[in-house]
């Protein structure tokens, strides 16, 4: 019997309607059954202060670093802001990521897909991840990359995934589940 992996998933986009939070779904749909995605929630994190972390944390900091901490892998699905991440995102990170020396996201394998309506998909906010993430120790999976340029029209008006899209997106994460199993724990 092959293990299961718990698999972390930060999306960036707050809104209700989100294109990335449609795509995160999608593919915990088509994940293999290697893997276990469940989406941990951003959007009611404080903003990181150091000052206020230790004893008296914000409440939303335990559960968070929990969830992080208790994933084998973690996986990034993104919006672009101003050829960035958006602010929840990197809040997100410096929330998981603290205190310093426990940081949940240290030698976990992981990936980043970016999504947009507009035509480069992200590719700034893809980037910028990545560059985060190589501080932070995750082993980011290098082919296939997904920058998702034109995703206003990735699912119809119910909310399904175009066909057109999902080829793709079974590969990226069939290829996500073969990384996590070569690099988790």
């Amino acid at each position: 019997m092959s293990k299961t992996y718990n698999v972390a998933v930060l999306v960036g986009s707050l809104r209700k309607a989100s294109i990335n939070r449609k795509l995160a779904l999608a593919l915990a749909d088509l994940a293999p059954a290697s893997l276990n995605l469940e989406i941990v929630e951003i959007g009611d994190l404080p903003l990181y202060n150091e000052d206020a972390d230790g004893e008296n944390a914000p409440a939303a900091y335990a559960p968070f670093r929990s969830k992080l901490n208790a994933a084998d892998a973690v996986l990034f699905i993104t919006p672009e802001y101003n050829r960035s991440i958006p602010g929840a995102m990197k809040n997100a990170i410096d929330v998981g990521s603290r205190p310093y020396g426990k940081s949940g996201f240290s030698g976990k394998p992981g990936a980043v897909l970016s999504a947009s309506p507009g035509a480069i998909g992200g590719f700034g906010a893809n980037h910028h991840l990545r560059q985060c993430l190589v501080f932070l120790d995750v082993y980011v999976l290098q082919q296939p990359e997904a920058y998702l340029g034109g995703a206003g029209n990735f699912f119809d008006e119910n909310g399904v995934l175009s066909d057109s899209i999902k080829p793709f997106l079974q590969k990226f994460i069939d290829a996500y589940a073969a990384w996590v199993t070569k690099h988790a724990g």
